[in-house]
């Protein structure tokens, strides 16, 4: 039996890398997806896709460090089908840098988006899934979240703190409300996220880290293990990392 057959899923971060990935695994396994991300060309190629293999698919260009947009995007959804499952905070970014470099600018970004946008998808959903009786929230962390490396101090805080989150809503809304609260956490994955680090300081670290990046089809079958699952059952955190990755 499937348990993502029927359910209704906001993506955000939709656009490419794990959610694209996971956008396409849900939709063949019959979830409805309401995509996004602020990428409207990407959205509308992925949803086209999706409906033409016959998924089903709608998008909403959404920027979530932004409240409002959070906000019209679970609206959106509500009137599109009538209630939220499933949330999947895939929204972030990576920007490693060395602390001597100071990058406040990028360590704001990665505040506002990993840790802020989070926090708005929860307080937007929270509301309707109390109302059904059920629901779920996984948040997209990382690796970086369970252990400290060189270069990403201010990354790995973020997710630090998306852990903190997912175990507090856990306590609250899962024991109380039915709710599911998962932490899925990747480790090194091929996608392009070095190519948005702009110190080049780091540029060693990105090189070993990528000798070992796993394909993100691999994290996507692992969002979908824990959507997969019944009200009554939650896949409290998962770590899914290179074999060959040593932290």
């Amino acid at each position: 039996m499937s348990y993502i057959q029927d359910k209704v899923i906001i993506l955000t971060g939709a656009s490419g890398g794990i959610g694209g990935e996971t956008a396409l695994h849900l939709a063949k396994n019959g979830a409805s997806l309401v995509l996004a991300s602020i990428d409207e060309a990407g959205l509308k190629e992925l949803s086209d896709r999706i409906n033409e293999e016959g998924g089903k698919a709608t998008y909403k260009v959404t920027d979530v460090t932004v409240k409002e947009d959070i906000q019209s995007l679970v609206n959106f959804t509500i009137e599109e089908f009538g209630k939220v499952d499933t949330l999947i905070n895939g929204a972030g970014m990576m920007l490693f840098s060395m602390w001597d470099n100071a990058h406040v600018d990028e360590w704001e970004k990665m505040i506002d988006l990993n840790v802020k946008g989070v926090l708005y998808g929860v307080a937007a959903v929270l509301p309707h899934m109390k109302k059904q009786g059920s629901g779920q929230i996984v948040n997209v962390g990382s690796i970086a979240g369970h252990g400290i490396g060189e270069g990403h101090g201010v990354y790995s805080s973020t997710k630090y703190a998306l852990r903190a989150i997912t175990e507090s809503l856990r306590k609250e809304m899962s024991v109380k409300h039915n709710i599911q609260a998962v932490l899925v956490s990747p480790g090194v994955i091929a996608t392009k996220w070095q190519d948005t680090v702009t110190d080049k300081d780091v540029a060693p670290v990105l090189k070993e880290l990528n000798k070992v990046a796993i394909d993100v089809e691999h994290v996507a079958k692992t969002i979908g293990f824990v959507v997969d699952q019944p009200s009554d059952v939650m896949i409290n955190d998962v770590i899914v990392t290179p074999t060959a990755q040593e932290w």
